[in-house]
């Protein structure tokens, strides 16, 4: 039995999905993306950067990427990511950073200015830059996608989730790109919206912005 420490809206969603996928019993532990309200203790001793999503299983683990790669690792019979002699092992991992790494820390920017500036002042122009960094890191995901049937290749993958997760974030509404203006991320998007596993966690129907 997992232990998932989760607030809607946020990466722990994507990580319940891949849950769902892997067919494991977990308990999700109410908590929140907001910093000024309280969270669980035992959430902050593991993570004490205080956010989501936190994983306890075998070990306890932080970090969206992290936990995917190690869920997929310890289930690795069901087959949610290349093996480690497996010829897309590094596109899988490098995906799955550059998704951690860029594409989340661009959205960051627009979400959470306070983090990139010690003033109001900058807070504008980090908002600014963070839609920027939107379409250039978007736009790298749709050109490595291309033609794949999923963001691997030929195989659907927990990569597919993290994308699907990351695409349900895009707000048209404080300027964040339409995923429309990816059409190898959205025809990946819509194709893992409509999986058994993603309803159940985001609902049904469901729509992403734009």
């Amino acid at each position: 039995m997992y232990k998932l420490f989760y607030a809607e809206g946020s990466a722990s969603m994507g990580i319940r999905v891949l849950l769902e996928e892997l067919r494991v019993p977990y308990e999700l532990i109410k908590s929140t993306i907001n910093m000024d309200e309280p969270r669980p203790s035992e959430q902050i001793e593991i993570n004490p950067n205080g956010w989501i999503p936190v994983l306890i299983g075998d070990e306890s683990i932080y970090e969206a990427a992290a936990i995917t790669i190690y869920l997929c690792d310890k289930h690795s019979s069901v087959g949610l990511a290349p093996k480690a002699e497996q010829n897309t092992r590094g596109l899988y991992l490098q995906t799955l950073v550059y998704f951690s790494n860029s594409v989340q820390n661009a959205f960051q920017l627009t979400y959470y200015p306070d983090r990139f500036s010690h003033n109001t002042d900058g807070f504008e122009s980090a908002i600014k830059r963070g839609i920027s960094r939107l379409y250039e890191t978007w736009k790298v995901v749709d050109d490595q996608i291309g033609k794949n049937v999923w963001v691997l290749g030929d195989e659907f993958s927990a990569v597919d989730i993290y994308l699907f997760m990351l695409t349900t974030w895009l707000k048209q509404s404080i300027g964040h790109p339409s995923v429309q203006e990816f059409p190898n991320v959205a025809r990946i998007a819509f194709k893992v919206a409509r999986r058994a596993a993603t309803k159940r966690v985001y609902g049904s129907p469901l729509s992403i912005d734009g």
